[in-house]
């Protein structure tokens, strides 16, 4: 229980339920493969962050709710999520230390490979993406991943030195 008592727990749990939010929320149709993938590079940070709480478990998990709430196949997101959640786990000493450019070509591979599960997964209950179209939320991530991780550590550190 001393995991709920740590004050990032309800920010982790905000953090994601923002991110499910975002993911749902409307696009136009031409736009929506721009659509950085939010959730999977709160999954990136988190483990990165947090590697001895948060993990494959805790992606699991984050994706069966992803799956329901987007309303897709049951294990789509969970599946994804939990590959990348491994192979960020395997590397997140190393990816730590690298330079923030560097950290996001390493996350354009992590979320290249969600596209890549997601879509496969996809693909097996009807129409497929377009060979490299369903890259383009990995490049908008990759993009975004300087502004998350630097954002995420200004709230993080401030909810440490919050009284409440």
């Amino acid at each position: 229980m001393e995991f709920q008592q740590n004050p990032s727990f309800g920010l982790v749990v905000l953090s994601f339920a923002v991110a499910m939010l975002l993911s749902i929320l409307p696009l136009p149709h031409g736009w929506a493969w721009f659509r950085p993938e939010l959730v999977a590079l709160l999954v990136i940070y988190w483990v990165m962050a947090l590697p001895e709480r948060l993990g494959v478990g805790m992606a699991f998990a984050v994706g069966l709710t992803q799956d329901i709430i987007e309303n897709a196949i049951p294990g789509q997101h969970a599946l994804a999520l939990v590959a990348v959640a491994y192979f960020c786990l395997l590397s997140y000493q190393r990816i730590r230390n690298y330079a923030l450019w560097q950290q996001s070509a390493w996350v354009f591979v992590l979320i290249g490979i969600h596209q890549l599960f997601w879509n496969w997964v996809r693909s097996l209950s009807g129409p497929a993406a377009q060979p490299l179209v369903f890259l383009v939320p990995a490049l908008a991530s990759a993009v975004l991943w300087p502004f998350l991780l630097i954002g995420m550590e200004l709230i993080r550190s401030r909810v440490r030195r919050s009284p409440f």
